[in-house]
């Protein structure tokens, strides 16, 4: 069992729990459930930062084309955007596909969750500064900005399913060599690692708070690997990372439900 902290839905506090994240269960008053039998509410209150480019992979998907306009160099410092809190998601509830939309891509991430204020952190002592781990569905609609996503492509309602829990640091002996699955109606459509990760979690930290501040219960994604798989209506998505657990949703006509409906 793993030391975490969860949100159950209407609590105002995050619970100490104790958890499996081999068979996602939690220990709650004495018994042993599945998350899928616990109302979970989304366990982060604070600004959510996504990372973009920090998969090798990314990088070489781009070839030659990150030297022309309007990149004309690979970046130098981490390309950043926020997740704000309209998308805000929890595990088991619906992600709404918007009108007109046929595809979506899922994101799947590591998000690390801030512990203590974080301003100019030292590379040696950034993972002091976080508090634990979680799991992060990073939906976007498909477009061809890298350095500049659109909002509307990355900022609708409902698109940051995060949980179901958050892993305490502690019990991650090496965030940077995680391995994360994702499943679409229990079939595998993409396998990577944060072995893979051009900054890993200790250098982005670092390079992050060199030009801004982050507070205690704020949250900061490694990063997307590259070919994130397209899920559309009826699709079950499931992101499975080694050590945290796994996150499932489904797709659905943002028509036919609001943000939040269970599975």
């Amino acid at each position: 069992m793993s030391n975490a902290k969860m949100k159950m839905l209407e609590k105002h506090e995050l619970e100490l729990v104790d958890v499996n994240t081999e068979t996602n269960t939690a220990v709650i008053g004495g018994s042993v459930l599945s998350v899928n039998e616990i109302q979970i509410d989304t366990p982060i209150t604070g600004t959510v930062f996504g990372t973009l480019l920090n998969y090798k992979g990314e990088i070489e998907r781009l070839g030659d084309a990150i030297n022309d306009k309007p990149y004309n160099s690979p970046p130098i410092a981490p390309i950043l955007y926020i997740k704000p809190v309209n998308t805000f998601n929890r595990h088991g509830a619906a992600i709404p596909m918007p009108i007109g939309i046929t595809k979506l891509k899922m994101g799947a991430a590591l998000g690390l969750v801030i512990g203590k204020k974080a301003v100019a952190v030292d590379e040696a002592t950034a993972l002091t500064y976080i508090a634990g781990y979680t799991i992060v569905n990073d939906v976007s609609v498909p477009h061809d900005s890298v350095y500049r996503p659109a909002v509307q492509h990355v900022a609708r309602d409902g698109f940051c399913p995060i949980g179901p829990w958050i892993i305490d640091r502690h019990e991650v002996d090496n965030p940077d060599d995680l391995t994360i699955r994702v499943f679409i109606n229990d079939k595998l459509q993409q396998e990577n690692s944060t072995s893979n990760l051009i900054r890993p979690v200790s250098r982005l930290l670092a390079d992050v708070t060199e030009f801004m501040t982050l507070s205690e219960g704020d949250m900061l994604l490694v990063g997307v690997p590259e070919e994130a798989p397209l899920a559309e209506v009826g699709d079950r998505i499931r992101i499975e990372i080694e050590g945290i657990g796994s996150l499932e949703n489904v797709i659905v006509d943002e028509t036919a439900t609001n943000r939040g409906r269970s599975l």
